[in-house]
């Protein structure tokens, strides 16, 4: 079981950066693949980025690739989503995933346990 808690979220202006955090509970987190997904109001959960066990494999959505930087510190059970250059379309709420395995998926099926999500709001 993993338990998964994220924070950082809040209102930002457009160009802006926020750093999000999310800390999992559980002694294997260096076992699992973690992502980042997004859901706008009206709109389906999407993926927004996501980090293999090691950190050497990384993985984007096109619309945040060059914006968004996704990272692990496995000793603190800890994953990260840098977003600098926030646009309104960014505004959702973000969840963190985590999943067992090596891989990184783009798709929220493939991830086994979720935060509750924290809001980001960007403002024009």
């Amino acid at each position: 079981q993993v338990q998964l808690v994220e924070s950082g979220g809040g209102l930002v202006q457009t160009g802006g950066s926020l750093r999000l955090s999310c800390a999992a509970s559980g002694r294997t987190f260096s076992s699992y693949t973690m992502g980042w997904f997004r859901q706008a109001p009206g709109k389906e959960r999407e993926f927004v980025a996501g980090i293999n066990w090691s950190g050497d494999s990384r993985d984007y959505a096109d619309s945040v690739k060059g914006r968004f930087t996704i990272s692990r510190d496995n000793a603190k059970n800890t994953v990260y989503l840098q977003m600098n250059a926030l646009k309104p379309e960014d505004t959702a709420v973000y969840y963190c995933a985590a999943r067992s395995g090596h891989s990184v998926y783009t798709s929220q099926l493939k991830y086994d346990y979720w935060g509750q999500g924290t809001q980001v709001t960007v403002s024009s």
